[in-house]
């Protein structure tokens, strides 16, 4: 017995070929947060896995550069070091897949979900079944959208709720700490005037406080009944988070402090988070989310679909994750293709009804990609 797996015995059941895109998309407004800023464009990588039947799979990695990484070593990562992993690897072994990948090469994360992502489009293309589906089935047909006020031009923010709200989004993720502590309160202000109730709102710091003195800045806007108020403080200081729960009564969703497991029992041991943000980015795999999400679900900690800059494949994959796991319970902020990319990789976008995203019936990821509508629909740097 061994604890490898032989490729060359695949047969036909195989990855045959790879091929890279690293990409540039325009975006339509910019993006103020607390950990760094955004504005014209974002980059990011798109994989095409092809199998020995001439199957195609579709996957996305899509770092940020102060958060996970770059899209330029997310490119090399797969070029260099996982190619000669995937080429030729059994297409109905992921976590073996998985498992050799983590061998060749320390972090990555994202280069690695790119790869997984694709086996598993290729194989819900073969047996006729959803990503969601084989990874146990469908518990959500839509997903409440969240969509963060993180424009450094408030009013241009405000002019967009009075589009959304009425057309059915309710909940507004707003990015504080970036601006100074009395503008944050003004906004917050005029938004709870402005539509009352009607909206869920819902407060991000992405780390820009310190522990010291923080406690004060959260009970000012804890007068505004946020859902949650995610990641006040830097990742590490857990003992502050736990205290913010003791002192607010509001609810504390952990994003930057939880990355996977080991992130999550920690949080839980200390009674740090009512919440966690998950990120197929962060988590570094489908199969890894759900591990993560089986913890959190034991712990009755129910988790929320964050996201960094993807694109529509990545987004696919995030959204056949959330409808699988039941106690990704508090939506998500799949907004990027609709709200900010001015175009996007995918021949149709997946649809957002009524303040939600809508789950794809198809086969695998339930999207339509190809070489042209890459080539179209974003400017392409490099090939490999």
């Amino acid at each position: 017995m061994t604890d490898t797996v032989d490729p060359t015995a695949a047969g036909g059941d195989r990855i045959a070929a790879m091929k890279i895109w690293l990409i540039e998309s325009p975006i339509m407004m910019a993006r103020q947060q607390g950990v760094g800023d955004v504005k014209g464009t974002v980059k990011r990588v798109l994989l095409q896995l092809t199998s020995a039947e001439g199957v195609t799979g579709w996957g996305e990695a899509a770092p940020w550069e102060v958060f996970t990484g770059t899209a330029e070593a997310a490119y090399a990562a797969l070029d260099i070091y996982l190619r000669e992993v995937a080429i030729g690897w059994p297409l109905s072994n992921i976590r073996g897949a998985m498992a050799a990948m983590d061998r060749r090469m320390v972090g990555h994360g994202e280069a690695k979900l790119a790869v997984e992502t694709a086996m598993f489009d290729i194989l819900g293309k073969r047996s006729g079944l959803s990503v969601a589906e084989l990874l146990g089935g469908r518990v959500r047909e839509r997903i409440p959208l969240s969509f963060s006020i993180a424009d450094p031009d408030f009013e241009a923010d405000m002019r967009r709720m009075e589009e959304m709200v009425p057309a059915g989004n309710t909940i507004f993720k707003v990015k504080t700490g970036v601006k100074p502590h009395a503008t944050d309160m003004d906004h917050l202000s005029r938004m709870r005037a402005r539509f009352g109730n009607t909206i869920d709102l819902r407060l991000d710091y992405n780390q820009a406080l310190q522990p010291f003195g923080a406690l004060r800045v959260l009970r000012d806007v804890a007068a505004f009944a946020p859902t949650f108020i995610e990641q006040p403080v830097p990742r590490d200081a857990l003992r502050a988070l736990a205290e913010f729960r003791t002192a607010l009564g509001v609810p504390i969703l952990a994003d930057e402090s939880c990355f996977d497991a080991h992130d999550l029992m920690e949080l839980i041991r200390l009674n740090a988070a009512d919440a966690i943000s998950v990120k197929l980015m962060k988590a570094g795999g489908l199969l890894k989310a759900q591990g993560l999400m089986a913890i959190a679900e034991t712990a009755r900690i129910p988790g929320y679909g964050g996201t960094l800059w993807e694109g529509g494949i990545a987004l696919a994959a995030g959204t056949q994750f959330i409808a699988a796991m039941p106690n990704m319970s508090l939506g998500c902020e799949f907004y990027m293709p609709h709200h900010v990319l001015t175009e996007d990789v995918l021949e149709q976008r997946i649809p957002n009804q009524a303040g939600h995203v809508i789950v794809p019936q198809g086969p695998g990821l339930g999207i339509s990609v190809t070489e042209q509508s890459v080539r179209d629909n974003a400017r392409v740097l490099a090939t490999a």
